[in-house]
């Protein structure tokens, strides 16, 4: 028998060991190299000597370099990732302010009285913090594996060759090239620019694009006068540039601000109600602790051993697996949703996934192929290049492809269309300059020189090229004033719209310059339209219905016409289709919005920026919303849906702003995330109703019976010992099956239901507990001893089985568990049988108990767990979720 000295001694030893671990976990890595003090104003330096003070070229750096600078400015990112995440991670698991006072009070009782109790509660917290442990480090890698797949990359120079590299991996000094759609990766300088325009809302709240130019500036000059810098988290609406990297990370000027604001992602509805429950939770376990600790000290019970075994009480009562089984149900989610092409990027959006009820999209690749493809030229006259000899049709062709071919900015089907349906012989044309095509004018402008004249040669949405016409060609080749044709005009864009054909504009200017400028986009000649069609996917008709089915209110916003909207929305077969147009929308109040949007299943000519305001105003109307988007100008739609939904194949911007991102482009794709986010979300519930059933039931009978017994029901560590054995099944439930009632329809977390499903549950626990306890006492005249025994006994078996009843709306009988589930919760059964016939009994306060016990035990258990299925009937029956 060691001497208490000895105890000491080597409790100490361990205290000692466990606070170096701490220490060591706390100990922070490298820090990232400090920002250069002469780069603090670089938009006030001339290029040469930002490049010399970065120690740079217009060549970039070489791939050493670039190496050795990321080890000593860190990875470019605003949340800096460290090796000793998994040290980290391990000590969260014992962060409750409960399980810490346990802890203490344990190591206490070691210096004081017994040290074999203190030790086995040290012992149960400990396996049960490895258990959430080894589940969340699990999940953590696994995710990461999954956002490696969609990575944001910028393109950089590395030995004066172009390649792509995750933007994590930009360092300060390197020449990062850049174009429509691209995130700007760090602050940086720009070197060479070619009508460059930055959207910067993100940073400034300037709604409108910025242009940016090299050059230089006063150092006094405002941030959102900076016309010669970009900042991270920012991004590129047109044009192109060359620009070298000042600073990345929390040096930049957005990590700043999120250093400043510690700003974070706005709660998910799901984690909303995670919260919601955890206060819920946090005022039923105070009030019952205060009081059973109260109660205990004035019937004079020792203190110390009543303080442990109301803690005991509060760590029974609280869910602290939760966090590790939301971890881990979502992490499985995200495996299975990849396995179907879904990635996801923000783990919570899973749930919201499930939740949504609307579905925003656009109509290009989703609805359609997405492969547009020309039907034919069409003169001002309607005359089209099909099928009828119309040289101004042709000329139209010819100018389209021109344009097409010549262009050097933003990359999209249309002009690869126009490149493949009919080949001109361009040598004679001689390219000059070039304004690309941005969001706000929706043109692409090109110079032409031939022989002796200039030509400006512009296509684009209809309505846009013709706001920049003063004259219409006829067919005859002579030029009249627009005033009176714009009618005549427009009609033919319907007529061919309701044919479902979207109609581009193409109009030319005589030039006698050799640059030009948007400004210069004025007096044009309309020359006539492209129809273009792109036809809707096979099958995907059903594809919506079977979404519908689900629970899920398909929509569409589109930019293009009403007529071709509504074209398209007819043939994939939508229900009574209902638009508006954003003009309509912009008359519009938010109150009156909120309204007509439930309504409304098809927005067309919708302006980037009403986008954003349909997706408010669906949240607002009750929604959870959920919006698909690609563009360059979906970004904010997507910051603002509660499920931003991008594909692998988006821009940077929009890629980057989705919580979840499709591998294809294909809404039976979507269904499927749509359905495993529903199984994530129910087996998820399943540990809450788990855990405020049986277990709270347990443990309210415990305090109740605590206070009429003249000692106590259970010890402190053989509480902890009951709750850990009682989780270790729930730790399966990510695995469980689902019944298909509970993901035909979007579900949200209500607490509500929740608390009306503890109290009956944890009451009909609760009544069988008693029974328990009047048969341990009236009838079997248990010893303190055997008592504990029989109540660890009933106690744990019972939670364990009925988690099998509540896991399921249907009968026990009908919905089968998963596999895993299964085998746990048969192991836990037979541990806690076997533990009070082993050497482990006289060490945790077990005897072994005569068969008869065994018997009314074995009883209660039955008898409580055909009560409980009976009950689930009738609850829900009457409760509805």
């Amino acid at each position: 028998m060691k001497s208490k000295a000895g105890i000491i001694s080597t409790y100490a030893i361990a205290l000692v060991g466990l606070a170096i671990l701490t220490v060591l976990a706390l100990i922070p890595f490298q820090k990232p190299k400090p920002m250069n003090p002469q780069l603090s104003t670089f938009w006030s330096l001339p290029t040469d000597q930002v490049l010399q003070q970065t120690h740079s070229t217009t060549a970039g750096l070489s791939r050493q370099d670039a190496k050795q600078r990321l080890s000593e400015y860190g990875a470019n990112s605003l949340k800096q990732k460290h090796k000793s995440s998994a040290w980290m991670l391990l000590l969260n698991q014992f962060k409750s302010p409960i399980i810490l006072i346990l802890i203490f009070a344990a190591v206490l009782s070691i210096f004081l009285r017994d040290a074999a109790d203190a030790t086995i509660i040290l012992a149960i917290v400990l396996i049960s913090g490895l258990l959430g442990f080894w589940q969340e480090r699990g999940a953590s890698n696994a995710v990461e594996k999954l956002l490696a797949l969609v990575q944001v990359k910028a393109t950089v120079l590395r030995d004066g060759q172009s390649q792509e590299i995750p933007n994590e991996e930009v360092v300060p000094g390197d020449i990062v090239l850049l174009c429509a759609g691209k995130n700007i990766p760090g602050d940086c300088l720009v070197l060479e620019s070619k009508d460059l325009s930055v959207d910067e809302a993100a940073l400034t709240g300037e709604t409108y694009p910025v242009d940016k130019l090299s050059g230089v500036l006063a150092a006094e000059t405002g941030l959102a006068k900076r016309t010669n810098s970009l900042y991270m988290g920012t991004n590129v609406i047109s044009g192109t540039a060359l620009s070298v990297v000042v600073h990345t990370g929390k040096e930049t000027e957005f990590g700043k601000v999120s250093e400043r604001l510690k700003l974070r992602p706005s709660e998910t509805e799901f984690e909303r109600g995670l919260s919601k429950f955890g206060y819920f939770l946090m005022e039923v376990t105070l009030i019952l602790v205060v009081l059973i600790f109260v109660a205990n000290v004035y019937l004079h019970r020792p203190v110390l051993e009543s303080f442990m075994f109301s803690l005991a009480l509060a760590v029974g009562l609280t869910p602290q697996l939760l966090p590790a089984i939301v971890s881990v149900n979502l992490a499985r989610g995200a495996k299975k949703m990849a396995k179907k092409q879904v990635i996801v990027k923000r783990l919570p959006a899973i749930e919201n996934f499930g939740s949504m009820n609307v579905f925003c999209t656009d109509k290009t690749g989703t609805l359609t192929e997405g492969e547009v493809k020309i039907h034919s030229a069409v003169d001002v006259d309607g005359k089209e290049s099909v099928g009828v000899d119309s040289p101004q049709a042709n000329r139209v062709l010819l100018y389209a492809y021109l344009n097409a071919a010549s262009e050097s900015g933003y990359v999209n089907a249309i002009d690869t269309a126009i490149r493949e349906y009919k080949t001109f012989d361009i040598s004679s044309y001689q390219k000059l300059d070039e304004v690309p095509y941005d969001f706000n004018r929706k043109r692409l402008s090109i110079l032409f020189k031939k022989e002796s004249t200039h030509l400006i040669i512009t296509k684009g949405a209809l309505k846009n090229i013709l706001d920049v016409c003063s004259t219409v060609e006829t067919a005859e080749e002579k030029t009249i004033p627009i005033a009176d044709q714009r009618q005549k005009l427009h009609q033919q864009a319907e007529d061919l719209g309701s044919k479902g054909f979207r109609t581009l504009g193409v109009a030319y200017r005589d030039f006698n310059q050799d640059s030009f400028s948007k400004d210069d986009e004025t007096n044009m000649t309309f020359l006539g339209y492209l129809a273009l069609f792109d036809p809707p996917k096979a099958g995907i008709a059903d594809t919506l219905k079977e979404l519908q089915l689900l629970g899920v209110t398909p929509k569409m916003i589109t930019g293009d016409s009403k007529a071709v909207a509504m074209s398209i929305i007819q043939q994939v077969g939508l229900p009574e289709p209902k638009a508006m147009t954003g003009s309509e929308l912009e008359k519009l109040s938010d109150e009156a919005l909120m309204q007509r949007v439930q309504q409304t299943n098809v927005f067309a000519e919708v302006e980037p920026n009403q986008k954003e305001r349909i997706i408010i105003a669906l949240k607002k109307a009750g929604n959870v919303v959920g919006y698909l988007g690609d563009g360059i100008n979906d970004a904010s739609a997507l910051h603002a849906a509660d499920v931003g939904i991008s594909v692998e194949s988006a821009v940077d911007v929009a890629k980057e702003a989705a919580d979840i991102v499709l591998m294809a482009k294909d809404l039976n794709v979507l269904i499927e995330g749509v359905k495993e986010g529903r199984v994530t979300f129910a087996n998820t519930l399943k540990y809450i109703f788990m855990a405020t059933s049986a277990n709270f039931g347990n443990m309210f009978s415990m305090a109740g019976i605590s206070l009429v017994l003249p000692f106590l029901p259970l010890l402190p560590s053989q509480i902890l010992l009951t709750n850990l054995l009682t989780d270790f099944p729930e730790l399966t439930i990510a695995t469980d099956r689902v019944d298909k009632e509970l993901t035909n329809k979007p579900r949200r977390m209500d607490i509500k239901f929740i608390r009306n499903f503890m109290i009956v549950f944890g009451l009909l626990s609760s009544v069988f507990d008693y029974l328990t306890f009047g048969a341990l006492l009236l009838l079997l005249h248990a010893q303190p001893q055997q008592f504990r025994t029989g109540w660890f006994l009933e106690s744990v078996i019972s939670a364990s089985l009925v988690v099998l009843v509540i896991r399921t709306r249907q009968s026990i009988l009908n919905s089968k568990p998963g596999k895993y589930l299964l085998m746990a919760t048969l192991a836990t059964i037979g541990v806690t049988i076997i533990i009070p016939w082993t050497p482990l009994a006289t060490l945790l306060g077990f005897q072994a108990l005569p068969l008869s016990f065994v018997l009314v035990l074995g009883a209660i258990v039955a008898f409580y767990i055909i009560a409980a299925e009976s009950v689930k009937h009738i609850f829900y029956s009457h409760v509805k979720f």
